[in-house]
């Protein structure tokens, strides 16, 4: 199944390095950060994996969960957290998913449906494509997805960055520009006319070009 913005998060239930759980379930009502890995014990996916425990107080802040996903078994897993700790100086206190039998990856559509039914015999090369971040919401929709090559680590705070965006977003009638971090100014959606926007912003906005009208981060 292709996966969109804005499609629903396919559900499952997994068992992870803290238990069983089901994902929606598990998700409740606030947000989740859904992010995979080709294979156990790879090097970069080592320091992503401890730099994300790192950031997790981050995400704690902004009601949001992180699940880790590697095409290995828990069991696997377990073993490679204390690698991580070792090597990255932070302990993975967030659950890390199984997925030996290639299930949620093929869920997810990081691998083909003719990809098997086993991670047995296969290397992080033939699962190059399970190295995706997914921002799902409390409506369980996506929000964003962002899929990176084996070769780049990726850049967990831009993830916290777009996590700030999105959760913005979805509460006020904005968009947010180019390398907005927060506090930065934001602009009016067009979808929101200038009669409506003179009584949310009574102050007004700067407005360079009548579609592009700028005022501070909502509160």
């Amino acid at each position: 199944m292709a996966l969109r913005i804005n499609s629903e998060a396919p559900d499952f239930w997994t068992d992870t390095t803290q238990g069983s759980i089901n994902f929606h379930e598990w998700i409740g009502d606030g947000w989740a950060i859904l992010f995979s890995h080709p294979k156990d014990f790879t090097p970069v996916c080592t320091t992503e994996l401890g730099y994300m425990a790192g950031l997790k107080p981050e995400f704690d802040k902004r009601n949001c969960k992180i699940l880790g996903l590697s095409v290995d078994p828990v069991t696997d897993h377990k073993r490679w957290m204390k690698d991580i700790e070792e090597t990255q100086g932070h302990a993975v206190t967030y659950p890390l998913v199984g997925d030996p039998e290639l299930k949620i990856a093929k869920l997810y559509d990081m691998l083909p449906e003719d990809a098997g039914d086993t991670s047995e015999g296969r290397t992080a090369a033939t699962n190059a494509t399970v190295r995706s971040v997914f921002l799902i919401g409390p409506d369980k929709k996506i929000k964003a997805m962002l899929t990176y090559p084996m070769s780049t680590g990726r850049n967990f705070d831009e993830v916290l960055r777009l996590l700030d965006s999105c959760q913005l977003t979805a509460k006020h009638q904005v968009a947010t520009p180019v390398n907005w971090k927060q506090g930065d100014d934001v602009i009016i959606v067009p979808a929101v006319s200038d009669e409506q926007a003179k009584a949310k912003y009574p102050g007004g906005w700067k407005s360079p070009k009548p579609y592009l009208r700028i005022v501070p981060q909502p509160k």
